[in-house]
This record gives C-alpha cells, sequence and structure tokens, in this order.
C-alpha cells in the first residue's frame, strides 16, 4: 500500500532541527571533536550472521579508533557508548550535538541474504535504491525497541520511502564533507586491507540525519558472509578496520586545516588572471566558487594565508569556517581555478554552487541552462 508522507511528521522535523541546534558551543577548546558511535547495544544484538553479534564488533573496532585517535593531542574523542548498553538513535545524535562534535562516525556490520560481502559507506543523501534503503530500513528499525518511539520520533515509519526520505533534507549542508570522509574511509578499506570496495553511498538514517556535523555510517562487511564474518570476528580483522578507519579520520582532519593558516609565500608579481570560458559555460543565477578548507579557526582572508590565492572569501556555518577561492558564474572558470588550487597544494578542494545565495547541489546547478 503506497504511503504518504505525515505532514505533522515534517513539521516536527523542521522544529526538531531548530530546536536541537546548539546555540552556544559546548566544545570551548580547539580541539577537533570526534564522537564515536558502535551500533546496538544491549537487548539489541544487530545483526547475528553466522551466530557472530554486530554489537560486539562494532564496539571492540569503535574502541580501538578511539584509541588510536585519543593520542593525537588536537584530538578530542567521545563515545556513545563504550559498553554493552542500548542507546536510543535521537540519544546518540544528542551526544554529538551537545558536544559541538566536528565529526560523527558510526559503525556497524552487514547482513544480506545472498553471498553479498564488501564494505560501503553510506552518508545521508537522496541519491539511493532499493538496495541502499533496505540498509537504512534494517539500520531505522532499532526505535521500535524502544519504549514510547511513536513520540519519540514523531511517527516516523522506517518501512516509508517518504519517511526516510525527509530526513535527508536536515543533513545536506555536510554532504561534501560527509562524501569526503566516506571516500577516505573506502580508500584505506580496498587499498590497505583489500577489501571489496561496494563505494560510498547515501540513504536515509535516523542517526545521522539528527547530527550537525558531517557524519558517516560506515558498514565494514556481512557478518552473513561466512569469510568475511569470521574475518570481522577476529582481533585481526578488527586491528584492520579501525587502523583504515584512523587513518580517514586523521586524512580528513588534515584536508580540512590543510594550509589554513600557515604562511605561504606570496609572489612579489601577480599571477596573470586566469581569462574567461566560453559563453555559453555561463550560468547567469548561479554563483560558483572553489571550497579550499573548513575550519573552526577563524582566519583572515588574505592571500598569504592561502598560499597565495587571491580572491578568497569566507562563511561560517554552526561553528565552522568555510574558506572560499573565486566566485563566477562561469563554470569553465571555476574549474581552471579549482586546477590552480589543486596546483598550489590544496588536493581536496571541490567546486560548490550557490543559487539566490543558498548553496546547493552542483549537480543541480547544472541542470540549468547555460546563458
Amino acid at each position: 500500500m503506497k504511503t504518504i508522507l505525515k505532514p505533522h511528521f515534517v513539521l516536527a522535523f523542521l522544529l526538531l532541527t531548530l530546536f536541537l541546534t546548539p546555540s552556544i558551543a559546548q566544545n570551548s577548546s580547539n580541539k577537533f571533536v570526534v564522537v564515536l558511535d558502535a551500533g546496538h547495544g544491549g537487548n539489541d544484538p544487530g545483526n547475528t550472521g553466522n551466530g557472530y553479534k554486530e554489537k560486539d564488533i562494532a564496539l571492540k573496532i569503535i574502541l580501538k579508533v578511539g584509541k588510536a585517535l585519543e593520542k593525537n593531542p588536537d584530538i578530542k574523542v567521545i563515545y556513545t557508548r563504550k559498553t554493552d548498553v542500548f542507546i536510543k538513535l535521537k540519544d546518540r545524535a544528542k551526544i554529538a550535538n551537545n558536544a559541538d562534535a566536528d565529526l560523527f562516525v558510526s559503525v556497524h556490520c552487514n547482513a544480506h541474504n545472498s553471498a553479498a560481502n564488501g564494505t560501503e559507506t553510506f552518508v545521508l543523501g537522496l541519491h539511493a535504491n532499493q538496495r541502499n534503503f533496505e540498509v537504512a530500513k534494517r539500520e531505522n528499525e532499532v526505535i521500535f525497541l524502544e519504549d514510547n518511539h511513536q513520540a519519540d520520533y514523531e511517527g516516523f515509519d522506517p518501512n516509508s520511502v517518504e519517511d526516510v526520505i525527509a530526513l535527508t533534507l536536515m543533513q545536506e549542508e555536510y554532504l561534501d564533507q560527509s562524501t569526503l570522509l566516506a571516500s577516505y574511509v573506502q580508500k584505506n578499506f580496498t587499498n590497505n586491507l583489500k577489501r571489496k570496495n561496494r563505494g560510498v553511498k547515501q540513504a536515509g538514517f535516523w542517526v545521522l540525519h539528527n547530527t550537525y556535523m558531517p557524519s558517516i555510517l560506515v558498514e565494514t562487511g556481512f557478518l552473513t558472509y561466512k569469510k568475511e564474518g569470521a574475518y570481522l570476528n577476529s582481533n585481526n580483522g578488527q586491528e584492520g578496520m579501525s587502523k583504515s578507519i584512523t587513518k580517514a579520520v586523521l586524512d580528513y582532519k588534515k584536508s580540512l586545516d590543510q594550509n589554513v593558516g600557515t604562511m605561504a609565500f606570496e609572489s612579489s608579481e601577480p599571477e596573470s588572471p586566469i581569462e574567461s570560458g566560453d559563453p555559453s559555460e555561463i550560468y547567469e543565477d548561479i554563483t560558483f566558487m572553489v571550497q579550499l578548507a573548513a575550519s573552526k579557526r577563524k582566519l583572515a582572508t588574505k592571500s598569504y594565508n592561502f598560499k597565495g590565492l587571491p580572491q578568497i572569501s569566507r562563511s561560517k556555518v554552526g561553528s565552522v569556517f568555510k574558506y572560499y577561492y573565486g566566485e563566477t558564474s562561469d563554470y569553465a572558470l571555476i574549474k581552471r581555478m579549482q586546477i590552480e588550487a589543486k596546483e598550489k597544494g590544496y588536493d581536496s578542494c571541490f567546486v560548490v554552487a550557490f543559487k539566490d545565495g543558498e548553496k546547493i547541489n552542483l549537480s543541480e546547478a547544472l541542470k540549468t541552462s547555460p546563458n
């Protein structure tokens, strides 16, 4: 039977976003705060493929990641759970929001009634197929184990495609950063551990929706695939997974702070300006910029802070400052500026689009007709 998106549910989401967004930052230090979330726990074992318990494996991996990250003096680690206890989905997100965290990383193990295997990392987004919906549905159904879940989740139905789609509207601001972190995780799993790469995917997870920072959900493998389940249940497998996730977090942090705040050499001779492209590449209603970095540090938008790049601008989203290079409606021009930024050392920079002062997906911007 076709489900109908409930108006009161959408309204509740908007109110939830308004009132749960921290108005005062709890992270008074300059440390980079990472919230680590071991999926399931307590009376919720997660999936039990081949007799293994997802809740135990996820916790062991998370504790190893946390122990490694805590060695970095610039990082503060917060756990949603460190023992075998049941934590509500909404409370996991609340822990991250109250900490004014920079990252939220949730670790799980996958399951399927086939020979499916490999790793996949999810961000909250709309580009989802039926398989991604089923993964999200399985993880979201934990709310049925909670008392008073109808009131706590405003009638949210994990079985409703429309309800799951509504979740994605709240995390759109962090999609780019979440995707960057997810790509680092998958790259490490593939290159370092030789695991099958199922890719970075988008789906609707409640625990990701309710966080107000870049967030990912890592499916470390399939317990239902005998060989992979044994690997994940082993100390060797858990060490490998934790090291890959740890490296991804460190690489992500490095990419955000890369060269931000350093005194880069500024040439005494101005470089030749980059020429505009073909008029057919100009989108009059769209403004393109190259995002160089994001940091909690507020820096002067001077070229010496950004390796000599001119035309630097800054915006603040929550507690994070984002730094951009260039501002143009010429897509061909901004792509050349992105190449220039990469040549300067900003390897992870990417093009973003704005319309009427609001950020929109780049793919959406490019669907409009250039003039």
